[in-house]
């Protein structure tokens, strides 16, 4: 006696060795043995054998036709055996019955199964839909099939090539475009992105970066909204000062500027002072959620995304010739020995005398002519606005903040790479093209007026970030707990110190035009200003406010993955200037086992053949093949030029560990995958 049953949702059938009313024993062909309940037991029959029965029945039921058995079956629940009798005959034979069971178990759409073995037939209306769905699933899977041969035939079907970095990036795995670019690649073997670059999906490789970064994170492009200009900042006194702001020539956003009094007088007083955009903007009002959404000004070689409308940053902006609305930190300091006598903060107007620039005064403001004044820098016109004794005043200053600084930290910091200049010479539009001319230029970090702003800076943040403590008003703050390897910057409320800077607190407070976490703490700094310290404090955020440890974590988050864009776009322009400039070799530094750093370029890089050098080890390399779509070039270590010494750099807050993301930045990691081969077929439903 043999017995056909079902096992979790397949049939299967063997020789049965015992049977009770509850249960049976049944013997496979594979010899395995199996206690099957009563209830599991659809068919007993005597013969054929087991597999032949099961090789029979599966025959007969690709012959038979559903619809027909559809039409045939009756109209209450029925078992599959009646269904064999009214298809093939009064007595069917034990192959018939199962090849009845095979076909209502595997029409659904007809049969609806109503217990062990039995079944309810689909009413009409739904039997229509559910043949409407299979047609469609069909039609869907030839589309697959044709997209994925127009694929690997090297044409890039239309549908596909619109949801290029949907596909790539965030795809829908149910999605006929991302499966027939999956069905695609694994026929032919070829990586997806490599498939769709061959296929003309990818034209461009600057707008191929590009247009992934929107995709990620303006969706809907970068255009503004319209929106409701703010109300004019009226009944501001206006400082007796002529301010100066120091920034490169591309800058439109203008945060800060300094102005000097009382030089040689024995008591000088500095002042810092911020653009005040928050006096303007509510926290909740349509510009704040712009503000809000976008959180920091994206910047790239030859373009930018900015925070806040054009037309709000020039209301705002500190610009040469106009009396601003700023909020200013004056700093009172006895002369000779730079000792801080007193600090005020003010809400004002702040008159700006000019609008220096980095790029057409650090060849002119050096060290030496700021200690010397009898000192001239040949052939360069210094503009007549400078003042050479504030400035001269401002780095002495700045030396003596960082030696401050320094002493706290317990190490002095060394910058002993350079900051680059890029600069597209040949940019017709507002949108680099990506084929424009780059010029790279490098800026030393430290250069006198970068202390002077930098220190600048930071007194003022760390000053306004006491403030708020003192005040009990919440601010974003940047600290870190030491300069122990692994201890990072981390962003909070509350005022900790910050071991890599050097300061007891230390609030981003000097850019609100260009940082959200600068406008917050501006309102927080305003409300202090204001009410003073006595009278009741009505800031926009409480302690423990949830929107701001909301605003905090969206912050770090888009923050991270800005920079992550302008370092990509920084490799890519490097990479076209190597093309441009047709170099072949260059020196570079060994800084962990293959990895490399351009001495005279800002590239970081993997090679062959460095992984017995040492840290410092200075090496020729020779470049190899250049990838624009995933930012990558092969280089080889050809000549050791120097032993290696590793030499300490005490860098900047943001780029502990960066030298290796920066190696890492020639990657394009997509979320298309390859399954195996039985995992694919089972995924094509659509």
């Amino acid at each position: 006696m043999y017995a056909l049953f079902e096992e979790t949702g397949k049939f299967l059938a063997g020789r049965v060795m015992s049977a009770t009313d509850s249960s049976f024993h049944i013997e496979l062909d594979s010899g395995k043995r199996v206690k099957v309940k009563a209830a599991n037991v659809l068919l007993q029959f005597e013969q054929p054998t087991p597999s032949q029965l099961i090789a029979d029945a599966q025959n007969l039921c690709k012959t038979m036709d559903a619809a027909l058995a559809w039409e045939c079956s009756p109209e209450d629940e029925f078992s599959f055996a009646e269904l064999a009798q009214d298809y093939f005959n009064d007595k069917p034979s034990a192959a018939q019955q199962a090849a009845a069971l095979f076909c209502l178990f595997d029409a659904p759409h007809y049969f609806r199964r109503a217990g062990k073995g039995r079944f309810k037939k689909a009413a009409p209306e739904i039997v229509q839909q559910a043949l409407l769905a299979i047609e469609k699933k069909k039609q869907v899977l030839l589309q697959i099939s044709e997209w994925a041969q127009a694929l690997a035939s090297g044409q890039c079907p239309a549908s596909i090539k619109e949801q290029l970095f949907k596909i790539l990036f965030k795809p829908d795995k149910n999605a006929a475009e991302y499966k027939a670019v999956v069905e695609a690649a694994r026929s032919s073997n070829t990586p997806p992105l490599l498939l769709l670059q061959k296929a003309g999906a990818i034209t461009s490789a600057y707008q191929f970066h590009w247009q992934r970064f929107l995709f990620d994170n303006f969706p809907k492009g970068t255009a503004f909204p319209a929106l409701q200009a703010p109300a004019e900042i009226e009944n501001l006194p206006i400082a007796q000062v002529a301010a100066f702001s120091i920034d490169d020539s591309a800058t439109t956003e203008i945060d800060d500027a300094l102005s000097v009094q009382g030089i040689n007088s024995g008591t000088v007083i500095v002042g810092v002072h911020i653009a005040a955009p928050a006096l303007a903007i509510k926290p909740g009002s349509e510009i704040d959620t712009v503000a809000r959404h976008r959180l920091s000004t994206v910047y790239m070689p030859g373009n930018k995304i900015t925070m806040l409308p054009d037309d709000i940053v020039q209301k705002f902006t500190l610009a040469e010739g106009q009396n601003c609305p700023a909020v200013s930190l004056y700093v009172t300091l006895n002369e000779a020995t730079f000792e801080i006598l007193s600090v005020q903060s003010k809400v004002e107007k702040v008159p700006i005398a000019i609008n220096l620039r980095h790029d057409t005064l650090d060849t002119v403001v050096t060290e030496q002519w700021l200690t010397d004044l009898t000192h001239e820098s040949p052939n360069v016109d210094t503009p007549s606005k400078v003042n050479r004794q504030e400035l001269a005043f401002l780095y002495k200053l700045a030396c003596h903040l960082k030696t401050q600084r320094e002493a706290v930290r317990g190490k002095p910091e060394t910058f002993n790479r350079p900051d680059y200049n890029f600069k597209l010479l040949d940019k017709s539009g507002a949108a680099p093209t990506g084929e424009e001319t780059v010029q790279i230029t490098p800026r030393l970090r430290g250069s006198p007026l970068d202390l002077i702003v930098a220190e600048s800076m930071i007194l003022a943040n760390s000053t306004w970030g006491n403030l708020l403590a003192e005040h009990k008003v919440p601010g974003i703050y940047r600290s870190q707990a030491s300069l122990s390897p692994g201890i990072k910057v981390r962003m909070g409320t509350k005022a900790l110190p910050h071991a890599g800077i050097g300061v007891s607190s230390y609030a981003w407070s000097t850019s609100p035009l260009r940082r959200y976490t600068d406008l917050v703490n501006q309102w927080q700094i305003i409300c202090c200003i204001k009410n003073g310290q006595t009278a009741p404090l009505v800031a926009p955020f409480k302690p423990k406010d949830a929107d701001l440890f909301s605003i905090i974590s969206n912050f770090e988050a888009t923050y991270a993955d800005y920079n992550q864009y302008q370092n990509g776009m920084e490799r890519y322009w490097t990479l076209k200037y190597i093309q441009q400039q047709k170099i072949d070799e260059l020196i570079a530094t060994v800084l962990k086992e293959s990895t490399v750093r351009a001495d005279d370029l800002p590239l970081v890089l993997q090679v062959t053949f460095a992984n017995n050098l040492t840290k410092g080890t200075k090496v020729r390399i020779k470049l190899g093949a250049i990838d624009e779509i995933t930012l990558d070039v092969t280089a080889t270590v050809i000549e050791k030029l120097t032993d290696g010494a590793p030499s300490e750099s005490n860098m900047s807050e943001d780029e502990a560990g960066q030298e290796d993301e920066m190696a890492a930045s020639g990657t394009v990691s997509i979320a298309i995958t390859i399954e195996p081969e039985d995992e694919l077929a089972a995924s094509n439903a659509v």
